[in-house]
């Protein structure tokens, strides 16, 4: 029998190679989870949860004998040293593109030796999208919509979430600022550059906490907004649509697409 390709004992510091690992069936490779990880469900049941999203308990982690460690972002890279100086393979991903979603799923699965069901995966990922935009298309209006990703102070959203939304049917109302890599790039100096955007619907998804839409209607001036007047201020869920991967494609972009659906309904 031949032996398993790729690493074997896999640590993953956040909730995406979690996720594309169970639906690629290569689970049993996994030794170690984020404690944020909520998808699938029984990965919190099955797996040892050793990492938050800025830190990680790096003792722990070495306890598992882990032959590869999987994680995001900059915001990581000290995690990621910690374990290269003692010894571990860490592969820090930094896609933040729908399209680098799509490409994470492929190589992630080719570094597991199982690239034909990521390739088979990416692509029914990629369909789903391509049948969501073909939908959204036909709606008779677009909205203008002003995502916010942490309330104090705002922060719009990434990339990845702007190309959602449009996927979906609206347009993100702050674009430019959706291209910027880094969270400290897209805060809003000037919350009343919103107003002046005037955005037909709010999303809210505060990284982990409850989206207060309230609080957000209550801000100086907002009253003014479509959004604000026609109560058009909704809460996207953190896990499906936050972090890079699967969850984002699936549920999180069919949440933003039923609340622009539903607003373009009343607009014919």
């Amino acid at each position: 029998m031949t032996a398993a390709a790729g690493p074997r004992r896999i640590v993953c510091l956040t909730e995406e190679p979690t996720e594309v690992l169970y639906a690629l069936g290569e689970q049993d490779r996994i030794v170690g989870i984020s404690g944020f990880t909520v998808r699938p469900p029984r990965a919190r049941r099955e797996k040892p949860k050793v990492s938050a999203f800025t830190s990680a308990k790096i003792d722990e982690i070495l306890a598992l004998r882990p032959d590869f460690v999987v994680g995001f972002s900059d915001i990581q890279a000290d995690i990621a040293a910690a374990l290269v100086r003692r010894g571990v393979e860490v592969w820090i991903s930094n896609h933040r593109s729908v399209d680098g979603i799509l490409d994470y799923v492929r190589r992630l699965g080719a570094l597991v030796g199982a690239a034909s069901r990521a390739e088979a995966y990416a692509g029914e990922l990629q369909r789903g999208l391509d049948a969501l935009a073909a939908a959204s298309a036909r709606l008779p209006r677009r909205p203008k919509v002003y995502f916010e990703e942490w309330d104090e102070p705002p922060i719009t959203g990434i990339r990845w979430v702007a190309e959602l939304v449009r996927i979906a049917g609206g347009d993100d109302i702050f674009p430019e600022r959706a291209l910027e890599p880094l969270a400290k790039a897209r805060i809003l100096e000037d919350a009343s550059e919103v107003v002046r955007r005037a955005p037909d619907i709010i999303l809210g998804s505060w990284c982990g906490k409850k989206f207060r839409p309230e609080k957000v209607a209550a801000r100086p001036g907002w009253d003014a907004i479509p959004a604000v007047r026609d109560g058009e201020l909704h809460e996207i869920k953190s896990p499906v649509i936050l972090q890079p991967g699967p969850a984002a494609l699936t549920d999180g972009v069919a949440d933003i697409a039923r609340i622009v659906g539903a607003w373009a309904a009343t607009r014919r």
